[in-house]
């Protein structure tokens, strides 16, 4: 990791002269922030010519834009910014003290009622699902960070809160110079390793929460090998939780969540209340009550509909290994249809193959550009036979339907992310809608 994160806090940056690296949503709050705080930040972004800030100028960053950061005291940085970048640890090389904004809101939140939830997959589910139990259980409640609002973005929900639940990406864990008595860890597999450069860089830097000066317990997924052969990297105190724990636990049931994943994510919820001191969350009642009313996060094991008996879930949210094959699970004993692939990052596909070969009901696997050929020859080196290659999203919609008829689930969950085919994942979640509904339209008679 490079340089050190400073110690500062939004407060401390009136009178400096400020830099904001990165203006998508995060960033534009960041320059919200400093606005009301009556600071006139340096503007500097990747793709100046993609942002439009009314009479503010925007430098390139290879433009002028790196030479106006280094005359700043402070830089923050949107968490899509490396630290690991050539320009950040120039920056922090000339003494310019480089900072994230989440890290600089928790320096000066009280601790004790912000709940950071962190994990390669299962963060967003987990902390909508704590969010939504806390509120209905009469916590007003703040879900931001990762998911959700920037907390310190004065043109968000105005306060108070009770609590704050707050997912953190691995982006943002690297920009956090404190943390909070309670951290939760979801899961842990390769991701974004470009950014991190390298697999150990990335497990140390998910992981960091945990042992920032101030954490004390990390409630962890305890089904993760990942995680249980890394304790040493969960701080002072681990709290395991697995998904086969309190087997007779109905107040989940409201959530309707799918999958033995998303049930190990409502237990470390509550295990999280329970460890913040909310002490309704050890009553079973109250936190059944609680749970009904929960909306479902979108583009994540959603049900898109049913199709002549076909379901067709939306999972375009998946865009790893770890996430796509907790989808398949969801739907034990049923054909599966799976929809997979898409921006190539070069992650290893073996493991989705060898879960793929240990599926015990009928799976037929169509694959997507540009990872597709890859997540192919894996296959066909575990042994599968059902596998092919799909020119385009429309087209493995229309097979997977005709292969899932009359009681089968077309389950989109790419193990990939959208980049270069899709703006976003929730434009390839409503492509696959758009699909499904030229499936239903070609039934009709």
């Amino acid at each position: 990791m490079t340089g050190t994160r400073p110690k500062l806090s939004w407060s401390d940056l009136p009178g400096a002269r400020v830099g904001v690296w990165g203006l998508g949503r995060e960033g534009l709050a960041n320059v919200r922030k400093l606005g009301a705080m009556g600071t006139t930040p340096v503007l500097v972004d990747d793709h100046p010519q993609a942002v439009a800030i009314s009479g503010m100028p925007v430098l390139g960053t290879g433009y002028g834009g790196l030479a106006a950061l280094e005359k700043c005291d402070v830089v923050v940085k949107s968490p899509g910014i490396s630290r690991y970048r050539e320009e950040a640890v120039r920056l922090e090389e000339r003494g310019v003290a480089v900072a994230g904004g989440l890290g600089l809101w928790l320096q000066e939140a009280d601790p004790a009622r912000v709940l950071l939830i962190t994990g390669t997959k299962g963060k967003s589910t987990t902390a909508a699902v704590t969010g939504h139990l806390l509120n209905g259980l009469g916590h007003r409640t703040l879900v931001g960070g990762n998911i959700g609002e920037p907390p310190w973005d004065p043109d968000g929900r105005p306060g108070p809160w009770d609590y704050w639940v707050i997912e953190v990406s691995s982006y943002q864990a690297m920009d956090l110079p404190c943390s909070t008595p309670v951290v939760a860890v979801t899961s842990l597999h390769p991701d974004h390793l470009d950014w991190h450069g390298g697999v150990q860089n990335y497990y140390r830097d998910k992981l960091s929460a945990c042992s920032q000066p101030g954490a004390d317990l990390t409630v962890a997924n305890g089904d993760s090998d990942l995680l249980r052969e890394r304790v040493s990297l969960l701080g002072p105190r681990v709290d395991w939780v697995h998904a086969a724990d309190d087997p007779d636990a109905s107040w989940m049931d409201p959530l309707e969540l799918l999958g033995a994943h998303n049930r190990r994510n409502a237990l470390i919820a509550r295990r999280c209340l329970q460890a913040l001191g909310v002490a309704e969350a050890s009553g079973e009642e109250a936190l059944r009550a609680a749970a009904a009313g929960f909306r479902h996060l979108d583009h994540r094991l959603q049900v898109a509909g049913d199709v002549a008996g076909v379901t067709f879930v939306d999972d375009s949210l998946s865009t790893n290994v770890l996430p796509t094959l907790a989808a398949l699970d969801a739907f034990p004993g049923r054909r599966v249809a799976l929809i997979a692939g898409g921006h190539d990052r070069g992650i290893d596909y073996a493991p989705l193959a060898s879960g793929l070969r240990d599926r015990t009901a009928p799976t037929l696997v169509l694959t997507l550009p540009d990872s597709g050929p890859r997540i192919r020859a894996e296959c066909e080196r575990a042994g599968l036979a059902g596998v092919e290659d799909c020119a385009d999203l429309d087209a493995a919609v229309a097979r997977g339907f005709g292969w899932a008829r009359p009681d089968g689930v077309v389950l989109l969950s790419p193990a990939a992310p959208s980049f270069g085919r899709f703006r976003d994942y929730r434009e390839r979640g409503e492509a696959f809608t758009h699909a499904m509904r030229a499936c239903a339209a070609a039934t009709l008679p």
